[in-house]
């Protein structure tokens, strides 16, 4: 029987140096925070990087070049390797209300190499919030240089809450997304080594 790649090579590159950059990322970005909150609270210290907050930015944007190209890369091999369009794609309402109540019920099935329609939304949306962190991040650091992407996202202040919505939106992403490995445990392996599944009618080995 022919197989193919549960997660080829070059999706678990993409998704272990994303995975370690988001730590430093969510670290560095909270001692920024922590600088001027939007908010009336702060985070602990301890969950904190760069010591200061000169250090903290640099630590942010060296880990913010580190994870726009790998993202470019993901995204590239994405489209010129169809994975988005083979494994990504349809995304249909009605089987993401479907797949939403059976998960609900606890009746969602998991089958490895394929990604259900919640799977499949969430992966899309984290994708856009993470275009959104960049443009916003981009808007807060150079307000004036580019006042043009500033404004429209209302100006420097307002740009600031779109950027923490976006990270929080990325957090709330990783943190369904471990969950769903503690449920589920056998899928991370398959991350890890590539794994193996059965080729579907129309499908090839190649990765």
């Amino acid at each position: 029987m022919k197989t193919r790649s549960i997660h080829p090579w070059p999706v678990r590159l993409t998704h272990w140096i994303n995975a370690l950059g988001m730590v430093g990322m969510f670290m560095s970005g909270w001692a920024i925070y922590n600088a001027s909150p939007l908010f009336g609270f702060t985070f602990p210290k301890q969950l904190t990087l760069g010591g200061w907050l000169g250090g903290s930015i640099a630590w942010h944007f060296a880990v913010m070049w580190l994870l726009v190209i790998n993202g470019l890369a993901y995204v590239l091999y994405g489209v010129f390797s169809r994975h988005f369009k083979r494994d990504l794609l349809p995304v249909h309402a009605s089987a993401v209300k479907r797949d939403v109540v059976d998960a609900l019920r606890l009746r969602l099935a998991h089958e490895h190499g394929r990604y259900n329609a919640v799977q499949r939304l969430m992966y899309w949306l984290v994708l856009l919030m993470g275009v959104l962190v960049v443009l916003t991040g981009l808007a807060i650091w150079k307000p004036v240089q580019f006042q043009e992407l500033a404004s429209l996202f209302g100006g420097f202040d307002f740009a600031r809450y779109v950027h923490f919505g976006a990270m929080a939106a990325i957090g709330a992403f990783v943190i369904v997304h471990l969950a769903l490995v503690l449920i589920v445990p056998r899928t991370l392996l398959p991350m890890i080594t590539g794994g193996k599944r059965p080729l579907a009618n129309g499908e090839t080995g190649h990765e």
